[in-house]
């Protein structure tokens, strides 16, 4: 409610004074666009290469998991608890090194998307610039759209050379 509140409160003065705004759906367009494509192919080939890692100690951890299992009967209860905590801290091991590599792929992510956000920036001010437009709005976010407003997408689209 205080969002709506708050559109309203910027929304209507500028209707007002008759300026020009415009919208565009910066999803489609960034979908669209070849870099979100070669961002993905990038992110998906640094993941293959933790998982790879990832599996392998999960492989190493399994290993010593089935030794543990086969030894056990003949382990003394000093061993048998050393080899236990062993693989405690194998498996803990592992949990860290995954959730390093969610945050390492999270900050890849957001340092491929920042140059593409930035382009997909420039070509909506080239465009609204060109069309004259005071402000320009993300239609993801927009409650209603007038059938009159004018939709920049097509534009943006057109200038960062995507159909």
């Amino acid at each position: 409610m205080k969002k709506m509140i708050l559109m309203l409160a910027v929304v209507l003065p500028i209707l007002a004074s008759a300026q020009k705004i415009g919208h565009v759906n910066s999803q489609e367009i960034m979908a669209l666009m070849p870099e979100t494509k070669l961002m993905g192919e990038k992110l998906d080939s640094v993941q293959g290469v933790y998982e790879t890692q990832l599996a392998n100690m999960q492989e190493e951890f399994n290993k010593k998991v089935t030794e543990f299992q086969q030894q056990q009967a003949t382990m003394s209860a000093s061993i048998l608890e050393y080899r236990q905590q062993e693989l405690a801290q194998m498996e803990q091991r592992m949990q860290v090194f995954y959730q390093t590599i969610q945050q390492d792929l999270q900050a890849k992510q957001m340092e491929y998307l920042q140059p593409i956000r930035e382009k997909l920036l420039a070509a909506i001010n080239k465009v609204a610039a060109a069309q004259a437009c005071t402000y320009v709005m993300d239609q993801t976010g927009m409650l209603y759209i007038a059938p009159d407003a004018t939709n920049l997408t097509s534009a943006v689209k057109a200038e960062l050379g995507i159909k």
